[in-house]
């Protein structure tokens, strides 16, 4: 069984008082802390994006040294993922999440680099690429610890999740049972059990938790639906 890990987006936080409001996600009970980091991308969405806060790594440097201990999941969706592999390992993220859709040519390279900062590798995928771009990366023998599948396009919060991304969410899990799924893109109490079902295990959720009443409920509600969904295919 792969455990649940949910991570709240940070691109949906407070950006004024981001440390502060990383520890109340950690004490409402998130395992990861998700990051976005968006400059100027072409080749993953049309849309471009900067977002300061979250694409700085002295912010990320801020939040891993007040929160001692966290998993800081970086999703890079930029042209050049190499670039950032230094920086972001000397600011403390964990995870390091780079797009097949730019790194086709040099992803050996980059996992390599990755793992030589201690951050774990992942790659991501659109909602339009083919699950298969990915199998070479799981499959090598210095694969990716995860793969992220995006649930909506990348660029901006607030979107809704697209049940046919799913489909890649199943072919992996069959593919690979024991390797870290994740899913970003409108996942909140109403989508979480389509996506717990399919096989996804690390739960990235923006708006639906921080923009709830309870954000505690939200995050224990997710966990439940991963654990039971986990058990269920057991």
């Amino acid at each position: 069984m792969v455990k649940p890990k949910i991570a709240p987006s940070m691109l949906s936080s407070d950006f004024a008082n981001l440390a502060s409001e990383a520890e109340r996600m950690l004490q409402c009970g998130a395992d990861w802390l998700h990051m976005d980091i968006m400059v100027c991308f072409h080749q993953i969405t049309s849309i471009i994006t900067l977002y300061h806060m979250c694409s700085n790594p002295h912010m990320i440097t801020l939040i891993g040294a007040l929160q001692d201990g966290a998993y800081l999941d970086c999703h890079l969706m930029v042209t050049n993922p190499l670039d950032y592999v230094e920086p972001l390992g000397e600011a403390g993220a964990s995870g390091f999440t780079f797009h097949v859709e730019v790194s086709k040519d040099n992803w050996q390279e980059l996992i390599q680099r990755i793992k030589s900062k201690g951050m774990k590798p992942g790659v991501a995928l659109k909602p339009k690429t083919p699950v298969e771009e990915v199998y070479p990366l799981v499959e090598d023998e210095n694969p990716v610890e995860m793969v992220l599948v995006m649930t909506v396009e990348p660029g901006f919060g607030g979107q809704k999740f697209m049940p046919e991304t799913m489909e890649k969410v199943r072919a992996l899990r069959k593919k690979y049972p024991s390797l870290d799924i994740e899913v970003d893109g409108g996942l909140g109490p109403s989508t979480i059990d389509i996506a717990a079902s399919a096989g996804a295990n690390c739960i990235v959720a923006g708006s639906s938790v921080f923009g709830a009443p309870e954000p505690a409920q939200v995050i224990s509600l997710m966990r439940k639906s991963v654990d039971e969904a986990q058990k269920i295919s057991c």
